[in-house]
């Protein structure tokens, strides 16, 4: 029974990483904003669902926007820093990601939270979504945007959505299979993983980890074969000699019958169950293996059984039937280059290589890695405001994986930073279409972009440079040139600049400089975009080998054009999980 029903302007269902960034981005905008999440904390994959160590738009230039603001707080939040795993150049404690936002968000008058509630029926006039109902009350809402983890809305407005593989046939992927198979058949989508998170600790004997039930540890054996124990372990380390455990390689990813998850509220009850059961499981094969030094986490997440993350980590959902869909295509590199084509209506970037999860099987994906500041990163790409926007309904948007995109595709734009940034371009248009009192689908899209772009707090990229960080100066110059030329946007992903370097005097340049150490050292060049440091000082590293590796573009060009064997003289951070240094300023010797 609805005891209350509330008006807003926009409404996000979906406390998730871009249900929360669009609730953010259109309070910001002046929007009175509800947002009700099912969880306690918001932030959904980067934080309610354990994934503290995020992957993609890592490089200097792509961290824009809300995603750049959530770096920042992090920095200065997390005791002993970010550089504490191999997988990702950020590991932070998930309940100060949670913080953040939560601080976000009060700071808000016109933002509403509503926690603990999830959808059960939409009000619809026509061909229009017009409120949600809860469970003891309703929201009524010009724009109301799908923000939940599975797409949950798309089902109860019966919008046409997506849900398993599409054949080579309908888009021309070129990863697509061409028929369906036993692949398909059994993981129609890629696996979720309950994340949960693991302690050393040290000296002391951490309590013992029970089995769950149908516990074989042969469905383990093998977890860490070819890396080691330790190498396994520092692979979503956090700070406080903490463990992520998010393994795909014989781990704890889950998948056996996901398809319950759309199937009904007790299917999905099962399922989940499940997969937390897996998760203990292999908690208990990693206590059984490597000794009781390991122990499940203390005082992580806000329930009992505190070193579970509160709902799995799901990398893939209902996929909306949008005006247009990303295709793979979309997200590969073009000929000769090292960028994606740009879309016309762009409002959000990510570069991460397209990884898919399916247990046991390694399915070949056309490759969109490149080596860049001597590691492997993605070519980046963009994602088009259309996708956001259902073919047929009015009044609603998607921010979350749930956007229009392939199944190929999603293994791209599945990834944190990139929903962040789907999160804030929604929640901008959200609160758009309510100034200029139209429909998402009649949005002028160059006004969208242009507010993305010069928002007072979280600037955001639209148009993927490797070499235009957000501090330059001439930053927004280029944005919206190459959105007004994209013609003559390079295929090499450097824009070229007319005037000379800004790096040493900017103030971002110096800021990093100063939570850097300094090392001298002999740098070799081993091959392209591979480099090796030799260090002589100071003595307490003395004759240690680390690998160099950047984020920053000028460093990149520094470290290309250094001959072999150079003495040089630098500032970074060391990470001993990855055994490199991050290297944020370069001198010669």
């Amino acid at each position: 029974m609805v005891n209350q029903t509330y008006k807003a302007d926009v409404l996000v269902v979906g406390g998730g990483t871009g249900g929360t960034a669009a609730a953010i981005q259109a309070a910001r905008r002046g929007a009175k904003t509800i947002l009700v999440s099912e969880f306690p904390w918001l932030g959904g994959m980067l934080t309610s669902a354990g994934v503290s160590v995020p992957d993609g738009n890592e490089l200097e230039a792509f961290q824009t926007g809300l995603w750049s603001a959530f770096l920042q707080e992090l920095r200065q939040r997390q005791p002993g820093g970010l550089d504490n795993s191999w997988v990702s150049f950020f590991s932070y404690d998930p309940q100060i990601g949670a913080e953040i936002f939560a601080d976000w968000v009060q700071e808000l008058p016109n933002l509403h939270w509503i926690s603990g509630q999830v959808p059960i029926d939409v009000f619809r006039q026509g061909d229009s979504i017009t409120g949600v109902r809860f469970a003891d009350f309703a929201v009524t809402a010009k724009i109301i945007l799908d923000g939940t983890e599975l797409g949950d809305l798309l089902a109860l407005a019966e919008i046409p959505y997506r849900w398993g593989w599409e054949l080579r046939s309908q888009w021309g992927e070129p990863s697509a299979p061409v028929t369906f198979n036993s692949l398909t058949q059994k993981y129609p989508v890629q696996a979720p993983t309950y994340v949960v998170i693991m302690q050393d600790f040290g000296e002391a004997i951490a309590p013992e980890i029970p089995a769950a039930p149908n516990y074989n540890p042969s469905e383990f054996t093998g977890a860490w074969d070819g890396y080691g124990a330790e190498t396994f372990l520092n692979y979503g380390r956090l700070p406080g000699d903490r463990f992520m455990i998010n393994w795909p390689i014989c781990g704890n990813d889950y998948v056996q019958g996901v398809g319950r998850l759309i199937e009904s509220d007790v299917s999905r009850g099962e399922f989940i169950q499940e997969s937390r059961w897996h998760s203990q499981n292999f908690a208990h094969f990693i206590q059984n293996q490597l000794g009781r030094r390991y122990g499940l986490a203390e005082k992580v997440f806000p329930h009992t059984s505190t070193a579970f993350a509160l709902h799995p980590y799901y990398r893939e959902s209902r996929r909306l039937v949008g005006l247009t869909t990303v295709r793979e295509q979309d997200i590969l590199p073009i000929a000769e280059g090292r960028v994606a084509s740009i879309s016309n209506d762009a409002i959000a970037v990510g570069n991460y290589a397209n990884d898919h999860h399916y247990p046991g099987v390694q399915f070949p994906l056309q490759p969109k890695s490149i080596r860049w500041g001597g590691r492997w990163t993605g070519t980046p790409f963009t994602i088009p405001y259309s996708c956001l926007i259902p073919a047929t309904t009015d009044g609603f948007l998607v921010c979350e994986k749930n956007i229009s995109v392939s199944h190929i595709a999603n293994g791209a734009t599945r990834l944190q930073p990139v929903v962040m940034g789907i999160g804030q371009a929604a929640g901008m248009a959200a609160a758009m279409c309510v100034e200029l009192n139209c429909q998402p689908r009649d949005l002028p899209i160059r006004a969208l972009q242009t507010a993305l772009l010069e928002d007072n707090r979280s600037k955001t990229a639209i148009i993927p440079f490797f070499n235009l960080p957000p501090n330059r100066s001439d930053w927004l110059h280029w944005q919206l040139y190459y959105l007004n030329n994209p013609q003559a946007y390079p295929a090499s992903g450097y824009c070229p600049f007319p005037s000379g370097n800004e790096y040493p005097n900017s103030a971002f340049d110096k800021a990093s400089i100063r939570e850097s150490n300094c090392f001298k050292g002999i740098l070799s060049c081993l091959d392209q975009q591979e480099y090796r440091f030799t260090v002589t000082a100071p003595d307490a590293y003395q004759g240690q080998n680390w690998q160099l590796v950047t984020l920053r573009s000028h460093i990149d060009e520094q470290l290309r054009a250094y001959p072999h064997e150079q003495l040089v003289t630098l500032w970074g951070r060391h990470n001993h999980s990855g055994n490199w240094l991050l290297v944020e300023h370069l001198n010669g010797g």
